[in-house]
């Protein structure tokens, strides 16, 4: 029976995939933009829009728990200084995942996620 087993396992082990998912995250918030395979784009979508969420939040406690998840403390800050003012008046998607296209050597089919600028947050919120 698989009950209880939802989500992707990205062909590693547990340990392996919490990493990975951790590196993605802060480097996705330190250049606001990855270059990654679908799957992994999809698996860190909902981690990175919860870190933006306590970043929202901005008390002690969600900047500990940020911290706690975001391998380096610069980004950290620079999330709950800087790039929390951009998704103020969101309530949600702060992310773009663009398809671009295939892999040469595996095939494997990449994307780009990308957080959303200043102008897109706004146009969005008028909508």
């Amino acid at each position: 029976m698989r009950h209880r087993k939802a989500g992707n396992q990205l062909g590693r082990n547990t340990s392996h995939r919490r990493a990975m998912l951790r590196n993605m995250v802060t480097s996705l918030f330190k250049y606001e933009q990855i270059e990654t395979t679908d799957a992994k784009a999809k698996a860190i979508r909902p981690i990175a829009e919860k870190m933006i969420t306590l970043a929202k939040r901005g008390d002690l406690h969600a900047r500990r728990q940020a911290l706690s998840y975001i391998q380096d403390k610069e980004v950290t800050h620079r999330l709950f200084d800087e790039l929390k003012g951009r998704f103020s008046s969101r309530e949600g998607g702060y992310l773009r995942i663009v398809k671009k296209g295939f892999r040469k050597g595996d095939s494997a089919s990449i994307s780009v996620v990308q957080l959303l600028s200043n102008d897109e947050g706004e146009a969005a919120a008028k909508n």
